[in-house]
């Protein structure tokens, strides 16, 4: 891949400055097939099974399409690719900067002397210093810390959209690439730093600088932006306040498994959402947690009790579109729970099997992904 010279001008550019700038990158990254999306360590991803759903979905005569619970933009982003007019959402904000960098951004990508100097310090900045006064010892070193407050203030400097929420992408997917477990949901440096013998995890990936993670992910979201030829959005709401009148819904749920654990992304992702809100995180805080995880916000549909209304409202809320639900052949609610609530609103339910696929750091090997797809013919 040709990369090109930096820029001479300021790190921070005008958004006409930047999205000539990010032509220019454009140009750096030809030979790398758009239709490639983007490595993610995000637990869920449905990046391996997104081009089987969308040929699941080909016979079906479809423009406008919602995919509600985005993601990784996995699924909007090969959809988006077939043609379709993609509108991505999701509640969670760092979620929702996923959405702008790779599915409604169409052709600006983040400058090569960007992705170079996200992490070093500029004249007459002001750097602060929260995470590393924070989270001293819990998920990363001192230094990645400090880095890390300086590419947070980076990156909230730049003044285009686009490129700030690609550069959001690859800060996003860079800590992930370094926790164990690519998660957030203890605290567990030690398990990085200790000098033992090793039977599992990623060393060399964790060891990596954040600089270095940061270039690569940010290179293969430049490489991934394309334009399809429709206009594409990002919104970043509960899915029950979107009006309806999409041709197709797509969704694919916080999964609960048959003993009734769910899945709280947030909860696993509350540093991601941190860095988002930088100015008010510090009172978004649990510090009762060891882990200074963000303060709790019950999730009904990760919660067993609620989620099976919440299907069904949600399945009268969009009664008027094509619905395609992903699910897995163990969760809550069964897929015969699911079948007959669609069947209340729609005159044909098919129900789709995808083979089996297993997630990372899942340990279920025999369950099944499903597709129920509800129409009104």
């Amino acid at each position: 891949m040709r990369l090109l010279p930096p820029p001479t001008d300021t790190f921070f550019q005008s958004p006409a400055d930047m999205l000539s700038a990010s032509a220019a990158t454009a140009e750096g990254v030809r030979g790398v097939s758009l239709e490639r999306f983007p490595s993610t360590r995000y637990q869920g991803s449905k990046r391996k099974l997104s081009r089987a759903i969308v040929d699941a979905l080909s016979n079906f005569d479809f423009t406008s399409v919602l995919d509600a619970f985005g993601g990784t933009g996995a699924v909007a982003h090969a959809l988006k690719r077939a043609g379709k007019a993609v509108s991505y959402n999701d509640v969670l904000a760092f979620n929702h900067q996923i959405g702008l960098a790779l599915i409604e951004n169409s052709d600006v990508r983040l400058p090569l002397d960007v992705m170079q100097t996200i992490g070093n310090r500029r004249p007459g900045i002001r750097y602060p210093s929260f995470i590393e006064r924070t989270f001293g010892g819990i998920y990363f070193t001192t230094e990645e810390n400090r880095w890390l407050d300086v590419a947070v203030t980076n990156i909230r400097e730049l003044s285009c959209p686009f490129p700030r929420a690609i550069a959001w992408f690859a800060l996003f997917q860079s800590a992930l690439a370094k926790r164990p477990y690519n998660l957030f949901h203890r605290r567990n440096l030690y398990m990085r730093t200790a000098s033992v013998v090793r039977s599992f995890g990623n060393k060399a990936s964790w060891d990596r600088g954040f600089a270095d993670h940061f270039a690569a992910f940010a290179a293969e979201a430049n490489a991934a932006v394309f334009d399809s030829g429709r206009s594409c959005r990002a919104t970043c709401c509960d899915v029950m306040e979107l009006d309806p009148g999409y041709d197709l819904v797509y969704i694919d749920t916080p999964y609960i498994n048959r003993a009734g654990g769910g899945v709280d992304y947030r909860d696993f992702y509350h540093f991601l959402e941190g860095m988002l809100h930088y100015d008010d995180w510090p009172a978004m805080i649990d510090v009762k947690s060891k882990h200074r995880r963000l303060l709790r916000c019950k999730d009904p549909w990760s919660d067993p009790a609620k989620c099976h209304e919440m299907f069904r409202r949600l399945f009268v809320r969009f009664k008027d579109s094509i619905l395609a639900v992903s699910y897995r052949s163990n969760g809550i609610p069964s897929i015969g729970e699911l079948t007959k609530m669609l069947e209340e609103v729609y005159a044909r339910v098919r129900v789709r099997e995808l083979g089996r696929h297993q997630y990372a750091l899942s340990t279920t090997t025999t369950t099944r992904e499903m597709l129920l797809i509800a129409t009104d013919d």
